[in-house]
């Protein structure tokens, strides 16, 4: 992977929080991975990276979570700063079997892709290795 992200993590399952950076640290080369238990401190991290834009991010972010799961978390993000928001991609990262949540996900304009738990590291690497391509 040729590009350099920053990592944010949003999931409040710490298995899976745990599960997925060691993933992320054994297989890319990242400088960082930064991890919240909710939406709502997702949303206050991204208010608090805005100072520092140089370099995209990548949001692996969880549908189930308890008082703002991702859908919601995605309806406040729309409403941030385009000059944040045009450095960001987002996936989300779920074990959701629901048919109407992976139809909410592939819909969103926001969301790149549905990521199946546990993360397929390949995967995200070929996904984001188009999305490279293109910044």
């Amino acid at each position: 992977m040729k590009q350099n992200y920053k990592i944010l993590i949003i999931d409040d399952n710490v298995i899976d929080q745990i599960v997925t950076r060691q993933l992320l640290k054994k297989h890319l080369n990242l400088s960082e991975i930064h991890v919240v238990s909710s939406g709502q401190q997702g949303l206050d991290w991204l208010r608090n990276f805005k100072n520092e834009v140089h370099k995209p991010l990548v949001i692996l972010l969880d549908i189930k979570m308890p008082q703002m799961d991702g859908f919601e978390f995605l309806e406040v993000y729309k409403k941030l700063d385009k000059e944040l928001t045009s450095q960001i991609i987002i996936f989300m990262l779920s074990s959701t079997l629901d048919p109407l949540d992976k139809k909410r996900a592939k819909t969103n304009i926001y969301v790149k892709k549905l990521l199946c738990k546990p993360l397929a590291i390949d995967e995200l690497c070929s996904l984001l290795e188009n999305e490279s391509k293109k910044l």
